[in-house]
């Protein structure tokens, strides 16, 4: 049976939905539902009630759903443990934009201490943009995440690294940027950014500075920083980032009283036994807070 096709059913299984699915695993929605088709025709029977509002597993589905979870797990193990006796292997960090640089008090000490518990490893980083909190870890492509929650973790654990104050970004001339600290009610007649349909909802409720029953902000649709920095640089748009965060030119960041901190997490797919990840959770987010130090 073809892994990546029970991935991709398992991720609509837990979405609910084709469109969140093909999100989360960063592909359209077309070749998803044609995969998840094919793995029907293999199987000889219908997985997936589909209707207008989304798509449930049927008893089939159900009785799957929980055997390739099982599948999937033993098969990152397996992964774990061939890669283990190699005596050498690769390891793949999925990033938000200096999410690694602000991990473990500084990225440079990360690495260092990383490169000396294992020289022989190849470390690739792959930067993801904001509409994917997992950083490609869900759709199995790295290994291990450096993050920020709020988001679905479902089969997903995390630790965090630590926890950071909120702000409001806005433009070095807006009336309000001279304040010392604003309310998001402060906010509600501004425009705010907007990720694309899809985005983890958790993670899109929290970056969007939505408030429990206010309606939903209204404003341009970004990706990436960068696009979030021009929205507020040429339109005036606001956002949200950590305080601690150095804005662009042009812009600051006020703190904001009445929303949560923003967790800085390292997350790995549960289960996952590669020691190669496990030594990097305990580097970047060690269980006695001591962070590694520079080499």
């Amino acid at each position: 049976m073809d892994l990546r096709l029970l991935r991709y059913f398992v991720a609509v299984a837990e979405e609910r939905h084709f469109g969140r699915a093909a999100a989360r695993l960063h592909m359209t929605q077309p070749p998803l539902s044609r995969a998840v088709q094919r793995l029907e025709a293999d199987l000889g029977v219908t997985l997936l009630h589909r209707s207008a509002t989304g798509a449930t597993p049927t008893a089939a589905g159900a009785a799957l759903y929980e055997e390739a979870r099982d599948l999937l797990a033993r098969a990152e193990l397996a992964r774990a443990r061939v890669r283990a006796a190699a005596g050498a292997g690769s390891l793949t960090i999925g990033t938000l934009g200096d999410s690694v640089e602000h991990a473990g008090g500084a990225g440079s000490s990360l690495a260092a201490a990383f490169r000396r518990r294992h020289p022989e490893v190849d470390v690739q980083v792959l930067e993801a943009d904001l509409t994917d909190p997992t950083t490609g870890l869900r759709a199995g492509l790295v290994d291990v995440a450096v993050t920020r929650a709020p988001f679905d973790d479902t089969g997903i654990s995390t630790r965090v690294i630590r926890a950071e104050p909120v702000g409001v970004v806005l433009r070095a001339d807006d009336p309000l940027a001279g304040r010392d600290l604003l309310r998001l009610a402060d906010l509600d007649d501004r425009t705010w950014f907007r990720f694309p349909d899809g985005t983890d909802r958790r993670w899109r409720a929290y970056w969007s500075g939505a408030r429990a029953g206010g309606p939903p902000r209204e404003g341009p649709v970004v990706r990436t920083v960068h696009e979030c920095v021009r929205a507020v640089l040429w339109n005036g748009t606001v956002g949200l980032a950590p305080v601690g965060h150095r804005p662009a030119e042009g812009l600051t960041v006020v703190p904001l009283a009445d929303m949560p901190p923003s967790r800085l997490v390292v997350a790995w797919r549960t289960g996952d036994a590669d020691p190669l990840i496990r030594s990097f959770v305990a580097l970047a987010a060690p269980r006695d807070g001591r962070r590694p130090a520079a080499g």
